[in-house]
């Protein structure tokens, strides 16, 4: 989850270095070949590069990548056009978290089924999907936070990974962030001035960019302090966990 426009600052962030040193530490030493579902802008399939002999960068838009080992290709992560066991290791960070609900089994079971030896997901770890909403200004409708429509913790990423055995798990990162049913419902009322606007996701609704918020009227900006108060409050009380989860999968 990164802001629009803005990819070399969220690459080279700290905590970004952090969180991609320790996925990696859940990857084989070297392979025949890697699958990076969700590649994006290619910049994990790059350093892939690095262990696999040839890497397959696949998203929606064939990514951008110039690199001898790496090939670009564009598919859907529910349909991958693959046979099956195709892959030595297959890598999916990044992605689950904004494949639809109903979508989500099928996507794990391709997941695993190209993959011959191993898969490492990496998501999102009991993220509350109420913080930072965007509302959209074009269909009213109120979008969770980077366009994440799933939340994850380590019971719900095992129950989609069939046909595969959790081997290695590591939690990176550290977070509070949370929020409850009284303030949600003030932000939406206010209109979510907080919300990830910057994001590259569209409404999950209508399918349109998202905007920033117009000026709030008076009683918005009253719900929103409210709100504002009511989150400083509960933070006292939330206790801390990791950002994220990092899984590595065996195939069975």
């Amino acid at each position: 989850m990164h802001p629009s426009g803005d990819l070399h600052a969220y690459r080279t962030h700290p905590r970004e270095l952090e969180r991609i040193a320790r996925f990696f530490t859940l990857l084989p030493a070297h392979g025949p070949n890697v699958l990076d579902i969700g590649a994006r802008d290619g910049h994990l399939s790059v350093l892939l590069a690095e262990r696999f002999d040839h890497v397959v960068a696949l998203d929606l838009s064939p990514p951008s990548v110039d690199h001898p080992r790496v090939q670009a290709l564009q598919g859907d992560a529910c349909a991958l056009p693959f046979a099956d066991n195709t892959f030595h290791t297959v890598v999916c960070a990044e992605v689950l978290e904004h494949i639809p609900a109903a979508l989500l089994p099928k996507a794990c079971s391709e997941i695993m089924r190209v993959a011959s030896q191993c898969a490492v997901i990496g998501v999102p770890y009991r993220q509350d999907l109420r913080v930072a909403c965007t509302t959209c200004y074009h269909c009213g409708t109120v979008n969770p936070p980077w366009g994440h429509v799933n939340s994850f913790d380590e019971q719900a990423l095992c129950r989609l990974m069939k046909r595969a055995l959790p081997a290695r798990q590591d939690y990176v990162g550290r977070t509070r962030e949370a929020t409850n049913r009284l303030a949600a419902a003030l932000m939406n009322y206010a209109g979510n001035p907080y919300g990830t606007y910057e994001q590259d996701e569209p409404c999950v609704s209508c399918g349109r960019l998202l905007t920033p918020p117009p000026a709030r009227s008076l009683p918005q900006r009253v719900a929103t302090r409210l709100a504002t108060w009511a989150l400083s409050v509960q933070k006292i009380f939330t206790p801390w966990h990791a950002s994220w989860l990092h899984a590595r999968f065996e195939k069975v």
